[in-house]
């Protein structure tokens, strides 16, 4: 018997980021890449991540929190799926809880019935953190372009990791540039050894920044709670924006603050529950145990 047969899947969505949650802790079993791409495939099961919720490792947190992209693919954070995984654990009327994901402990708290906010943890800005192919001095604006040699269509994107690898474009008009084309060769290009999240931002005011996401694994998603981190810390970074602003994602609004006393990135944003399902058998027919 798979033991992901009749387990129970929430689906939410993290304005507008897809989210599937599949909770196995006490089930003494993981998720396989091929079973992730099983449930990806089910009609009405399509995620952008897949947050699985295993037995906790460490003393006082929830829950082990594995992350999946629709591709099968491993990612270590995913901001909207951690504030849908606040919403699933937090039930029990408590306003604070801490998961663990591979990018370590993150304290989540309930801001109203529906809002809450994750400490997504300190950005990592050295190329070796990020990781990048070869070393940068200053991240905050690297050589790589898009593009004809002569001519590129994009160039000097600031990079940072924020559990997972970002490069973000500043442009003066995030719709005038084809994502869907650029972002796959951006995503593998091999400056990118665990590939990279592609973002295009335009920076309104120092409060408010515009954010289009190409997310690796993923393709073009609605949000990125993790790129909109990213993109306030290196719009702060050059200047263009203040350590507090408003990110806008075709899917919605998240507040995003750099806070200096300890380094730390919060994002605060709603999420939305949309049904919860068992998972047929028959999804793993064809995939090995």
């Amino acid at each position: 018997m798979n033991p992901l047969a009749d387990r129970l899947a929430v689906k939410m969505n993290g304005i507008g980021n897809e989210i599937l949650i599949l909770d196995l802790r006490g089930a003494g079993a993981g998720v396989t890449g091929a079973q992730v791409r099983a449930i990806a495939r089910t009609k009405g099961l399509g995620f952008d991540q897949l947050m699985v919720l295993e037995d906790p490792r460490s003393e006082g947190t929830k829950a082990f929190v594995t992350i999946f992209n629709a591709d099968g693919s491993q990612s270590s954070a995913c901001g909207n799926g951690t504030r849908c995984v606040a919403w699933a654990l937090l039930k029990d009327a408590r306003d604070e809880i801490i998961v663990e994901t591979a990018a370590g402990r993150l304290v989540c708290r309930r801001v109203s019935e529906q809002v809450f906010s994750v400490e997504m943890g300190r950005p990592r800005l050295k190329a070796a953190e990020i990781p990048l192919a070869r070393d940068f001095a200053d991240t905050s604006a690297i050589d790589l372009a898009f593009g004809p040699a002569d001519a590129p269509i994009l160039k000097n994107p600031a990079v940072v990791n924020m559990g997972n690898p970002h490069a973000i474009f500043f442009v003066d008009d995030i719709s005038a540039y084809d994502l869907a084309a650029i972002g796959p060769a951006l995503e593998h290009d091999a400056l990118f050894p665990e590939r990279a999240n592609i973002s295009l931002a335009r920076v309104v005011s120092p409060e408010r920044i515009e954010l289009k996401v190409w997310e690796r694994g993923v393709g073009l998603t609605r949000a990125c709670g993790s790129a909109a981190c990213a993109a306030l810390v290196a719009a702060a970074r050059l200047g263009l924006a203040g350590r507090r602003a408003t990110v806008a994602l075709p899917g919605g609004e998240l507040d995003i603050f750099w806070r200096e006393s300890d380094d730390m990135v919060i994002m605060t944003g709603p999420v939305e529950f949309e049904f919860e399902t068992r998972l047929d058998p028959a999804i793993f027919a064809d995939v090995a145990a």
